[in-house]
């Protein structure tokens, strides 16, 4: 199997064109036909697979760092008459089970990272729509704050999933729908059953759009809505913004290796084991020295390879069912850092870090491995890097030290990071998640920031799940990874899906803990992928024949 590399930049983009031009930028989506990541479809009307969604990934990330200047991005179609036609049928017909489950997870994540960009980095994003946008391509409209349509008696918006293909709109549509832009749930099953979509004034009154402009002055339309939006809009002076390099790796038969980052890969037991390294220079002491080192600022670097390590795994190591995460380095160091990032709160560059490890963090929390957290001697979950101990199913602390190694026991260190400013998708931290039936455990552990905590103290404040001694360590370990090898990994994703994501329901806890485990069920389902399923027959004339039981 050929590897799926998540790294680009604009130079190598085959089906997007991004534009700056001041406060304004335009994401052009013009995809190349014969540009699929496979062989065996062709990417017509500008539907798109992983890799158009990859580039988008990538443009939405590199206008957050390297262009933070801009206050709006124009979304619209390099084609005539045709905004997108959503993801690629033939594409997701001939893809595996697994591929597309994880096609529609990075899709969502993408959408999401679009929102996050608007609340949180105050860069607004705008959709011209200039003809059809059906399925996938309304659902990337969704993901933006504006929606203007082009009225022409022809362009319709339109979720067609249900009447064609026999599936959910997988990125999030249904729930962008109501939960998003409110509209009637009565109008809107009307809506994701029609196949020919919604066009015109009904397409305003019914909240599907937030504007329409006739053809003639569709062009003056865009321009002046970008405008509108951009208005008062304080922003980084032009030039403000930092490089994003290539993230360099090597890939050997077992291992990836990074500078921040090692994952070896025991694939014979299905466990991968990813070591996390902390700083070896220390925090610097000013905020244009952060902004001088960049990419390669420690939590930002770190950030972008534990990013990329987290989505091979999940597309190119699709036989590893644990991940156990390990760290080593100076906790104090650590600790440095997180002051750093905290005193950074009103800069631009330093609220954008956090922003970073908060969408890793989500990424982490969306793995379909379970993760197990090792804390030994010479760890240093510390700060907001602790946060990995609270992401996992389960964490381990040595109870004191090994048997000849002269290292201090293993510590663990709370920050004020560790109490808001990475929200799960559900809305709240991941202690509050932990904690949601002990309030006093929460507020219990608010008292601790700062102090180091040894494995007695870090157990009895419920902050890891077990503290065995050097004599079970290793036993209990091993046996851990053995018990969960032995069990059903499908048993095991749905049994984490739903422990990690305790407590209130958001709109984003929605999309992923509820829509994507509705669309991993149906992906599986003979109506839609079976040899007559609506996905195997679709544009072949043959109308599909639908197993006509409700379960």
């Amino acid at each position: 199997m050929s590897i799926i590399d998540f790294r680009t930049d604009p130079g190598r983009y085959r089906h997007w064109r991004l534009e700056i031009d001041g406060a304004v930028a335009t994401l052009i989506l013009d995809v190349k036909e014969d540009g699929g990541l496979f062989e065996g479809y062709e990417l017509k009307l500008n539907s798109y697979d992983l890799g158009v969604d990859i580039e988008l990934a990538d443009a939405v990330q590199r206008l957050r760092f390297e262009h933070p200047e801009v206050a709006v991005v124009v979304m619209r179609s390099g084609k005539e008459r045709v905004f997108c036609a959503g993801a690629n049928i033939r594409m997701l017909g001939g893809a595996t089970h697994g591929h597309k489950v994880n096609f529609c997870k990075f899709t969502n994540e993408t959408r999401s990272g679009i929102e996050e960009a608007s609340q949180e980095s105050g860069q607004v994003y705008l959709c011209a729509i200039n003809g059809t946008a059906a399925g996938g391509g309304y659902e990337l409209a969704l993901a933006t704050d504006h929606i203007l349509l082009v009225d022409d008696g022809s362009a319709a918006v339109s979720l067609p999933e249900v009447p064609l293909l026999a599936v959910l709109p997988g990125t999030g549509g249904l729930t962008r729908l109501v939960d998003k832009r409110r509209m009637r749930r009565d109008l809107a099953d009307v809506f994701s059953t029609t196949e020919e979509g919604v066009r015109g004034r009904r397409a305003i009154d019914w909240r599907l759009v937030d504007e329409i402009a006739p053809s003639s002055v569709f062009d003056e339309a865009i321009a002046k809505r970008a405008q509108a939006l951009a208005e008062g809009r304080a922003r980084p002076p032009a030039g403000a913004g930092i490089t994003l390099p290539d993230i360099e790796r090597r890939i050997e038969d077992d291992s990836v290796t990074y500078d921040l980052i090692e994952l070896r890969l025991n694939r014979g037991a299905r466990v991968g084991e990813l070591l996390i390294r902390g700083p070896d220079v220390p925090a610097p002491e000013e905020v244009a020295d952060v902004h001088q080192a960049g990419a390669a600022f420690w939590p930002l670097a770190l950030a972008r390879q534990l990013d990329d390590a987290l989505l091979h795994l999940r597309f190119n190591e699709p036989d590893i069912g644990c991940l156990v995460i390990k760290s080593e380095g100076e906790a104090a160091q650590v600790m440095a850092y997180d002051a750093l990032l905290q005193s950074l709160s009103d800069d631009w560059l330093g609220r954008e870090v956090l922003l970073a490890w908060r969408r890793v963090l989500k990424r982490l929390d969306m793995t379909a491995r379970s993760i197990f957290a090792l804390v030994e001697p010479g760890s240093c979950f510390a700060g907001f890097l602790a946060e990995i101990l609270f992401a996992a199913d389960r964490s381990y602390m040595l109870l004191g030290q090994f048997e000849g190694d002269n290292r201090p026991a293993a510590g663990l260190w709370l920050s004020r990071l560790n109490f808001g400013p990475f929200p799960m998708a559900n809305g709240l931290s991941r202690l509050e998640t932990r904690f949601l039936g002990e309030p006093d455990s929460f507020t219990a552990a608010e008292g601790l920031i700062g102090q180091e905590l040894d494995a007695d103290r870090a157990l009895s404040a419920g902050l890891v799940t077990f503290a065995p001694d050097d004599i079970d360590w290793e036993d209990e370990i091993r046996l851990l990874l053995e018990e969960r090898a032995s069990f059903s990994p499908d048993a095991l994703t749905g049994m984490e899906a739903n422990l990690r994501f305790a407590g209130p329901e958001t709109m984003e806890s929605k999309i992923f803990a509820r829509l994507t485990a509705w669309q991993n069920w149906i992906f599986q389902r003979p109506n839609a992928v079976g040899e007559a399923g609506a996905l195997r027959l679709y544009g072949s004339g043959v109308r599909p024949s639908f197993d006509k039981e409700r379960t």
